[in-house]
């Protein structure tokens, strides 16, 4: 099924490709809340939160912007602390980049 962190997520933000009815149930049983849209071709109506779905494209937008970072995009480091630590170099230069605009 879905690999989650170790700390439990309130929701699960997904697109339309992880509309299943297996993968709601699963996080059903865990208590997490999915806020997955519902397929075109789905026969029954399934609600979903349209603003916090919006999240989703705000961290998509983030991890697009830290992949101009060559070093990102093709994970250069061999251990997870150095791939950490160019993630938060790429993150601060973003942040000060639009601070002084």
């Amino acid at each position: 099924m879905i690999a989650l962190a170790d700390e439990r997520p309130r929701y699960l933000l997904a697109d339309k490709g992880y509309d299943t009815d297996a993968i709601r149930t699963s996080l059903r049983e865990t208590g997490i809340r999915s806020c997955i849209p519902p397929k075109s071709t789905r026969k029954a109506k399934i609600r979903w939160n349209r603003r916090i779905y919006r999240e989703r494209n705000r961290i998509e937008r983030m991890i697009g912007h830290l992949k101009i970072n060559r070093a990102i995009a093709t994970r250069y480091d061999k251990l997870a602390r150095s791939f950490l630590d160019v993630l938060h170099l790429a993150t601060i230069r973003k942040c000060l980049r639009y601070a002084t605009l």
